[in-house]
C-alpha cells in the first residue's frame, strides 16, 4: 500500500461558515427558533407585541401640541377620525418649565441652569479621574458651598463661613488628636464646627454683610419645585451619604465600642423606618424640637433625612464590600507597616468600594426615585405640581402625558447612572487585569 497515509500533508483551503449559522440568519436561528417550543413562543411574544405597539403608536402620534386645553385637544383628535383618541402634548408644551423650575422666578432661572452645568464640571474629575487633572477637586470641594448660594441666594459670606466651620474640624482634630486621643480629637472635630454654625454664623455673616454687602437675590424654598428640586434633593443627599456611609460602615467594625455601638445603633434605626416616617419627623415633628423663633428651611430639613436614610444603605454595602476582600489584604497592610487609616485609604477602601459599586449605585438611583415622596408633605416635586396643573380647569383630566413627561426624564437620569456604574466596573476590571 505504498503511497497512501494515515495522516494528511496538506492543509484543506478555508471555507466560508453557512449563512444559516452566522449573521442576522444565525443568531435568530440560536435565539428564537432554536426549537419548535422556542418558535412557538417567539411567534405568540410577536403577535403581542403587534398589538400593544398597533394600540400604542395612534395614541403617542397625536399634532396636539398647540392646543391650548383638552377640549381642544379632543376635537383635534376627533377630526382626524382616530378611534382610540390621542395624547393631548399641550399640556407639555404649555406646563414644561413649571415641570422642570417649578415656581422658581422666570428672571432667575439661569441659575438653577448654571448650578447644573457646574455639576457637571464638578462631577468630571471624580467620575472621570484620568480625563481630568486633579487640580480640579478644588473646584469640587468649592461648588459644595457655591451651589446653596446660587440657589438660595443671599450674601455671599454665608456659604463661606460654613466651610470655615469645617477647616476648624480638620484643625481641631490635627492639633489635638496626639494630645487627647484619637476617639475624643473626633468628638471635638465634629462639635466644634457645629457649635460654629449653630451660634456664630449669623451675627457674623451679618457683620461681614454691613460692611461689604456682596450677594444676589433670595429665593424663598416655597418657590423650588418641578424636577429641579429632585434633582437638587438627590444630589445633596448622594454625595454626603456616600460619605456617611464609609464613616459609618468602618465605624461598625471599629474597635472602639462606643463608636461601634453608636454606629451599629444608628444604622438598624433607620433601616428599620420607613423613608416616609423620617419625612413626616422632617416636615412636622422637628420643629417641635427647635428653640422658639427657629426658621429650619424644609428643604433642609427633608435633604438631611433623605441624607441620613441614604446613608445607613450605604453603609451596609459597603460593610459587605469589606467583609467580601480576604483578610490577607488586611495583614498585608499591617506587614507594610501601615496605620489604619492610611491602610484604609490606600489598600482596603478601594477593594471595598470596587467591590460594592453595584449595590452602591442601585441604592443611589432608588433615593433618587424615593424623592418624588416629598409630594406627600407638600413639596412640589413634578408628581406634586401634576395636581396643580390638572386644578386648571383648561387641563382637569389629563394623566397620562404628565405622568409620561416626568417618567422619561427620572428614566434618563437612572438610565445614566446605570451606564456609568457599569462602564466603571468594566474600566476597574481591565484595571485589575
Amino acid at each position: 500500500m505504498a503511497g497512501l497515509s494515515y495522516v494528511r500533508v496538506e492543509m484543506l483551503p478555508e471555507r466560508e461558515p453557512p449563512v444559516s449559522e452566522v449573521g442576522l440568519i444565525g443568531w435568530l436561528k440560536s435565539n428564537l427558533f432554536s426549537g419548535w417550543f422556542n418558535t412557538i413562543l417567539t411567534l405568540i411574544s410577536l403577535y403581542f407585541i403587534y398589538a400593544l405597539v398597533s394600540s400604542i403608536l395612534p395614541w403617542l402620534w397625536s399634532p396636539t401640541w398647540a392646543a391650548q386645553s383638552l377640549n381642544e385637544c379632543r376635537e383635534i383628535v376627533s377630526d382626524l377620525g382616530k378611534e382610540h383618541g390621542g395624547a393631548c402634548y399641550g399640556v407639555i408644551r404649555e406646563r414644561w418649565q413649571q415641570l422642570l423650575f417649578g415656581f422658581y422666578p422666570d428672571e432667575l432661572r439661569w441659575r438653577p441652569i448654571l448650578t447644573l452645568i457646574l455639576l457637571f464640571v464638578a462631577l468630571a474629575p471624580v467620575l472621570f479621574t484620568e480625563a481630568f487633572p486633579a487640580k480640579m477637586l478644588w473646584f469640587t470641594g468649592a461648588f459644595l458651598f457655591l451651589a446653596p448660594w446660587l440657589m438660595w441666594g443671599g450674601v455671599i459670606w454665608t456659604p463661606l463661613l460654613v466651610a470655615a466651620g469645617l477647616v476648624i474640624g480638620f484643625y481641631a482634630f490635627k492639633f489635638s488628636a496626639g494630645a487627647i486621643g484619637n476617639l475624643a480629637a473626633i468628638i471635638l472635630a465634629i462639635a466644634l464646627p457645629i457649635l460654629w454654625w449653630m451660634f456664630a454664623i449669623g451675627p457674623i455673616s451679618q457683620g461681614l454683610a454691613s460692611i461689604i454687602p456682596f450677594g444676589i437675590e433670595v429665593v424663598e424654598s416655597r418657590l423650588f419645585g418641578g424636577f429641579m428640586l429632585s434633582v437638587w434633593i438627590g444630589v445633596v443627599a448622594i454625595a454626603i451619604s456616600l460619605f456617611l456611609g464609609v464613616v459609618l460602615a468602618l465605624g461598625r467594625q471599629s474597635e472602639l465600642m462606643i463608636v461601634k455601638y453608636l454606629s451599629v445603633g444608628f444604622i438598624e434605626f433607620i433601616r428599620g423606618v420607613p423613608l416616609i416616617t423620617l419625612l413626616f419627623v422632617a416636615s412636622t415633628l422637628l420643629n417641635i424640637f427647635m428653640p422658639p423663633g427657629t426658621n429650619f428651611d424644609i428643604i433642609l430639613r427633608v435633604m438631611i433625612m433623605a441624607t441620613l436614610f441614604a446613608s445607613a444603605y450605604i453603609a451596609e454595602v459597603i460593610r459587605g464590600g469589606l467583609a467580601a476582600l480576604p483578610r490577607g489584604q488586611y495583614e498585608a497592610a499591617d506587614a507594610l507597616g501601615l496605620d489604619y487609616w492610611k491602610s484604609q485609604r490606600l489598600i482596603i477602601l478601594p477593594q471595598a468600594l470596587k467591590i460594592s459599586i453595584p449595590g452602591i449605585v442601585s441604592t443611589f438611583i432608588g433615593l433618587f426615585k424615593d424623592t418624588t415622596l416629598v409630594s406627600i408633605i407638600g413639596l412640589l416635586d413634578p408628581i406634586g405640581l401634576t395636581g396643580s396643573i390638572r386644578a386648571d380647569a383648561n387641563w382637569n383630566g389629563i394623566i397620562w402625558e404628565l405622568y409620561g413627561f416626568i417618567a422619561i426624564l427620572f428614566f434618563i437620569s437612572c438610565f445614566s447612572m446605570s451606564r456609568y456604574s457599569m462602564w466603571l466596573e468594566r474600566k476597574l476590571r481591565k484595571g485589575h487585569q
